[in-house]
C-alpha cells in the first residue's frame, strides 16, 4: 500500500474528539492550543509523513496531557488498537510536571525514539512560526531561539534534514526581526 493510500484509510476523528479539550487552552500569541495541534499535524503532512499513522495521531493530541492535567490516559489508550503507541508516544513529549525546559529537551534529543524527534520538531516548528514581536520581549525570543538550536536543531539534524533547512530560516528571520526591534 503506498504512503497516499495510507493516509486515505487513517481515521483521526477520534483523536480529534479528544483534542478538542485543547480549545479552551489558550496561546499567549492569541489562538488556542487546538490549533496548534492542527498546525502540528499540518507540518507532518506538508512533510510527506503519511505513512506513519501513529505519529500523525500523536500530533493531535501531542499536548493534550500537559495542558489538560485532567485528561484520562487510560480512556486515551482505549481509542483504537494504535491507541497504546500514540499515548506512549504523547507521554515521551509531554514534560513531566517541574521538570525545567532544558532538561526536558535533553532528554527527548538523548534518549527520544525517532518518532519523539520528528513530532518535537514540527512542535517546535510550529511554535516558531507562531513566535512573533509584540507577545514576547526580545530576551524571551533569544531564549527560544537559542534552545531551538541547543536542543531541537540537533534532534532535527537526526530525523529530517528539510526540517533542520526550516529550522534555520525560521531562526534566522526571527533574529532579524530582533535585530530591528
Amino acid at each position: 500500500m503506498s504512503d497516499i493510500e495510507k493516509l486515505t484509510k487513517l481515521v483521526l476523528a477520534p483523536y480529534i474528539i479528544k483534542a478538542t479539550a485543547l480549545i479552551g487552552v489558550q496561546r499567549k500569541i492569541g489562538g488556542n492550543q487546538f490549533r496548534h495541534a492542527f498546525s502540528t499535524l499540518g507540518i507532518l503532512l506538508d512533510y510527506k509523513l503519511f505513512a506513519d499513522s501513529v505519529l500523525l495521531k500523536a500530533s493531535v493530541i501531542h499536548d493534550l496531557i500537559e495542558d489538560v492535567p485532567t485528561t484520562d490516559i487510560a480512556s486515551l489508550r482505549c481509542i483504537d488498537q494504535e491507541a497504546w503507541k500514540v499515548v506512549d508516544l504523547v507521554l515521551e513529549v509531554t514534560r513531566d510536571p517541574g521538570e525545567e525546559k532544558s532538561t526536558f529537551l535533553k532528554r527527548i534529543l538523548d534518549y527520544g525514539t525517532r518518532n519523539a524527534k520528528i513530532l518535537k520538531t514540527a512542535d517546535r516548528i510550529s511554535n516558531l512560526t507562531d513566535l512573533h514581536l509584540g507577545f514576547f520581549s526580545d530576551q524571551k525570543m533569544c531564549q527560544y531561539l537559542d534552545e531551538t538550536e541547543q536542543f531541537v536543531l540537533p534532534m532535527a539534524l537526526e530525523v529530517n534534514m528539510d526540517m533542520v533547512i526550516e529550522l534555520l530560516d525560521l531562526i534566522a528571520k526571527r533574529r532579524i526581526l530582533i535585530t530591528k526591534n
